[in-house]
């Protein structure tokens, strides 16, 4: 079947406006990208996504809402961009609130986009990778510095403003990848870690990926939880009151909650961190394999929660939050979540 073109998108979306972008798209065969370019001359611009050009912009609108998300999991923080710092292979946000990691070359198509709404204009900016699929979006804020907004259109707006796009196919995930045969030498790399950045790169020189070190190297480097220990560590981690690092990405945003968190709220498949500036969205009935994993560093053991997918995409990671914070307490509630090989027995 042939995929809708720009008017029929648009005719389409006028049928069903209260859909949320993403599930509109898949129910139309289209992607979130091509949603918004069809509405191009109408509520979208068609901007610049180089970050290094974007990000500066994105400092100077004070206080917004910062999302970041996967298939799985959606990841909302309420802050301000600050301190930015560009990079070759990746460039940051390093603010306390809004921190990210960001990987430019898979930010393709940007769209500045006003919508009417209640309380006046809804405004935001939106990054697509070259799949179309969405890679980081901004959402202005009552506070945030709204008059900037025609200047910042101007200064990014592309010359062409098509409202349909040239779209690659969509990358598959990489499947897990680890030989059981490489299991020793796996451990000793591991055993010499003095870092947690070391640890992808340590995995590529033993010829395997994340999700296939894990299944290979075992206990006590990576321990099979049950799929419902996810819940169990936010839920635990609130109750308790010890504050966490949740990392949510995709290939071309990783965006990063440190602190507290309280109100855990459970929504059919959903769990729900439903803070005021922080929300996170996972769909739990999505983890296919968690793990529980240790790392060795220089200034002490750093233990993880982390959740894949089916198909082995990484759906979120959960660490101690190491600033000024007692390890103890999170490492003991990593020790204590249910581990696979319990139930199964």
């Amino acid at each position: 079947m042939a995929k809708p073109g720009p008017d029929q998108i648009r005719a389409l979306r006028t049928e069903n406006p209260k859909a949320r972008a993403r599930d509109f798209a898949a129910q139309h065969g289209i992607t979130e990208a091509d949603l918004v370019a069809a509405f191009v001359g109408q509520t979208a611009t068609a901007i610049v996504a180089d970050p290094d050009r974007l990000m500066p912009w994105a400092v100077r609108l004070g206080e917004v809402m910062a999302l970041t998300r996967n298939e799985s999991c959606v990841h909302e923080r309420v802050g301000s961009y600050l301190d930015y710092r560009t990079g070759a292979f990746a460039a940051m946000i390093l603010g306390p609130e809004i921190d990210l990691r960001i990987f430019g070359k898979h930010w393709v198509h940007a769209f500045a986009v006003e919508e009417p709404g209640e309380e006046g204009p809804k405004r935001s900016l939106q990054v697509f990778d070259a799949a179309g699929d969405a890679v980081h979006k901004i959402h202005l804020k009552p506070k945030s510095n709204h008059a900037l907004w025609p200047d910042l259109i101007a200064n990014m707006r592309l010359a062409d403003q098509a409202a349909a796009l040239d779209l690659s196919p969509r990358r598959p995930v990489d499947p897990a990848k680890g030989d059981s045969a490489g299991a020793s030498a796996l451990r000793t790399a591991w055993d010499r870690m003095t870092d947690t950045h070391q640890f992808i790169g340590m995995t590529k020189d033993q010829g395997m990926n994340r999700l296939g070190s894990y299944r290979v190297a075992g206990s006590p480097y990576a321990e099979r939880l049950q799929p419902e220990a996810v819940t169990h560590t936010l839920t635990r981690a609130a109750e308790a009151k010890i504050a966490v690092m949740i990392f949510v990405g995709n290939l071309g945003c990783i965006q990063i909650h440190g602190g507290a968190i309280e109100k855990i709220v459970p929504m059919g498949p959903w769990i729900n961190v439903m803070d005021p500036r922080f929300n996170l969205h996972l769909r739990a009935d999505h983890l296919a394999e968690v793990y529980a994993v240790w790392k060795p560093t220089r200034t002490g053991d750093v233990f993880s929660v982390e959740g894949f997918a089916a198909d082995g995409e990484l759906i979120l990671q959960i660490f101690g939050y190491r600033k000024d914070t007692p390890a103890e307490p999170w490492n003991a509630l990593v020790r204590a979540l249910p581990r696979l090989e319990e139930a199964l027995a």
